[in-house]
């Protein structure tokens, strides 16, 4: 990894500057890389995941990458113009000028998971490639076939200087993160992003930390309860749950709290007729996330919640030798269990009830700052209301996930659900290094400004401006 990392360093210092076409092409290669083989990479993310939705896998993972990279490539020309910038007065009257030149940081190292293992790893990749940067990409060894395929790929439309792939387990991530890169992108879980943050501090790595947390999900009284349902199952079912913007828990009013439940489960009936053999529903990813999400499901029933196990065709899925869960939604949850303390990533859904929209934004201010927040409601005022007094990452309205889907939109946490973001100019911003740059007229400014000694008249005229 050690000479991978040189040599990408090697090549970076002796290539600039890199026009501009350089870039393109290298969108371009990465565009022809997904045009071509995206069927390939969502049939190696369902084996890895026992079974996993092929059009979900180009929905959610081969598409939006694509889309990013044509949206780099579109606005690529434009993001990387000098910014020219305002300088103190009087110096400007002068001739003084300033300017930020937005400039490639070197090597950007990206560590990918394995929920959407292609999505997440070409669509940072985008941004870095935009910005002039070379790559080095950890995956994810949950998905090893994937995994193996990428690195695979990349060797094939990519040098090795430009883009690099580094596959192994969790020894292999834990010595790519102690890199010395120029930027480290880390797409995960928040315990485990705190030891990427503290790998990397050891060498001062700027870090980007997408992270996760639990998304709050709040049903306001004006809420049109069937189709915010609809909208809240598909959110929740889709890659069974396990995203890091997955609604994790509902808020809803007391007196609603059983249609709400109905609604939901009469909404993943029409979706899902069946699940143990509909194509359509994406399996667990392994045993041990399995017996995870089945240990917070008893953990709640033995301290007091009530389970409605939303099971449209009465499948036996104790018998099964294969991953996939039902929908789990969780009645009477509190704090002291553990589904309400973990992000679920996974077809559990705990409903705590609300007497008051008070009460609701009380609970999620007392709690950790989450990636996502829902609000279904048509109050404007109680969304303002929502939006005001919430702190998260982003924000989806009357929908979930969604504002995750708008290239334009910066994607980020914040505390505990990550730091920095991508997507949009911002994201391009996040790889780029914004370097000032300062010119000063030929004439000798400080002088006639007063600015050296020995001080007089001038300085205390310019002082006196000042001071205005």
């Amino acid at each position: 990894m050690q000479a991978v990392l040189d040599a990408q360093k090697q090549a970076f210092v002796a290539a600039r500057p890199e026009p501009l076409a350089v870039r393109h092409d290298r969108l371009e290669r990465l565009a022809r890389l997904l045009k071509e083989h995206g069927a390939a990479l969502a049939q190696a993310t369902s084996d890895d995941f026992g079974h996993r939705s092929h059009e979900q896998s180009m929905l959610t993972d081969i598409t939006p990458s694509l889309g990013m990279v044509r949206y780099s490539r579109k606005h690529l020309n434009r993001w990387s113009r000098p910014e020219r910038r305002g300088v103190m007065a009087p110096l400007g009257l002068f001739g003084a000028r300033a300017e930020v030149r937005y400039e490639p940081k070197g090597v950007v190292g990206i560590v990918s998971p394995w929920n959407f293992p292609v999505g997440l790893t070409m669509a940072p990749l985008a941004q870095v490639l935009a910005a002039g940067n070379r790559a080095m990409i950890k995956p994810s060894e949950f998905t090893e076939r994937t995994s193996g395929l990428m690195a695979d790929l990349f060797a094939r439309y990519f040098a090795e200087e430009e883009v690099a792939v580094i596959v192994g387990g969790a020894d292999v991530g834990q010595a790519f993160c102690g890199l010395a890169f120029d930027h480290l992108l880390f797409t995960g879980a928040t315990s485990i992003g705190k030891h990427v943050l503290r790998a990397a501090a050891e060498n001062l790595v700027p870090t980007t930390l997408e992270l996760g947390g639990k998304s709050p999900t709040i049903l306001g009284r004006s809420a049109d309860v069937a189709r915010s349902a609809d909208r809240i199952a598909l959110g929740k079912m889709m890659n069974a749950g396990q995203i890091c913007l997955a609604p994790d828990y509902l808020l809803v009013p007391e007196d609603m709290q059983e249609q709400v439940v109905e609604a939901i489960s009469r909404s993943v009936a029409r979706m899902y007729p069946s699940l143990l053999a509909n194509d359509d529903y994406t399996s667990i990813i392994n045993r041990r996330h399995r017996d995870r999400l089945l240990g917070l499901i008893a953990d709640a029933q033995g301290k007091g919640a009530e389970a409605v196990v939303v099971n449209p065709g009465g499948e036996d899925f104790a018998a099964s030798n294969g991953n996939k869960l039902p929908l789990t939604i969780l009645k009477g949850v509190h704090d002291g269990m553990a589904v309400m303390q973990e992000e679920i990533f996974g077809p559990v859904l705990p409903i705590m009830a609300y007497r008051s929209i008070e009460e609701a934004i009380a609970y999620i201010n007392e709690h950790d700052r989450p990636l996502g927040l829902y609000y279904f409601g048509e109050n404007a005022r109680e969304r303002e209301v929502v939006l005001t007094r919430t702190i998260s990452g982003g924000v989806t309205v009357n929908d979930v996930i969604f504002h995750v889907s708008a290239d334009d939109l910066p994607f980020g946490g914040i505390g505990p659900s990550g730091m920095g973001s991508y997507h949009g100019i911002e994201g391009f911003r996040t790889f780029s290094h914004a370097r000032s740059v300062y010119r000063q007229p030929r004439f000798n400014v400080a002088a006639l400004a007063g600015l050296a000694p020995p001080y007089g008249k001038a300085t205390r005229r310019t002082l006196a401006m000042q001071m205005r």
